[in-house]
């Protein structure tokens, strides 16, 4: 894709949805750093489905270390590898307490210190909490990064880079949740939905989806 095609691309974005929220279901940056841990591996669905019983019981992580390991795990348990989870959530919640005053860091650094947090949660938390330009390269924003070649990448870094680099300042901070709406939506990975795209011109994919009857 060309500069002005990305430009065009995010534009098209914007007017469709100018404030894209994500799927999953928070209440604060704390709750929304759960979620995404638990997210990894499964559905947003899936994850909101478990945190609708855990969160009115602990939205901070004072509450949550009080809940304890047992419960949280009894709360998550239809989400996959939620053992593990379960320990992160605890672990995560009093390194939060001792190290930060309850409150959610604000880099990256200090974000990918905590359990159960690698880069793609660190960005996701500072994108939407915090409202920082970074983009978290899931296996949406991958696929449509490759397929549109706004972003061509063998791995989530490289697409990453590529993206930060070329998505334009104006669109960087939404540009995250538009990526991954578009991607789960439209741009989906079995049959992507081609006819109804609104960005189809823009894109070079060979493979598109013909319309029915075409």
């Amino acid at each position: 894709m060309k500069p002005e095609q990305i430009d065009e691309f995010f534009r098209r974005m914007a007017a469709l949805n100018p404030s894209p929220v994500s799927d999953l279901e928070y209440s604060n940056p704390y709750t929304l750093l759960v979620a995404v841990v638990l997210s990894a591996q499964a559905t947003d669905a899936g994850v909101n489905k478990a945190t609708r019983n855990l969160f009115p019981l602990a939205d901070n992580p004072y509450d949550m270390v009080a809940l304890g390991e047992a419960v949280v795990r009894d709360k998550i348990k239809t989400i996959g590898l939620f053992n593990g989870k379960a320990k992160n959530v605890i672990k995560l919640s009093e390194m939060l307490i001792d190290q930060h005053g309850g409150a959610v860091p604000q880099t990256r650094k200090a974000l990918e210190k905590l359990p159960g947090v690698g880069r793609k949660t660190a960005n996701v938390v500072l994108n939407i909490a915090f409202e920082k330009p970074t983009i978290a390269v899931d296996t949406h924003i991958f696929r449509v990064g490759n397929r549109t070649r706004m972003a061509k990448g063998k791995t989530v870094d490289d697409v990453e880079r590529k993206l930060v680099r070329k998505v334009p300042a104006q669109w960087k901070r939404h540009a995250h949740n538009w990526l991954i709406l578009h991607g789960r939506y439209t741009c989906k990975a079995r049959k992507p939905d081609c006819p109804n795209c609104q960005v189809i011109d823009l894109c070079p994919y060979p493979d598109k989806t013909p319309a029915a009857g075409g």
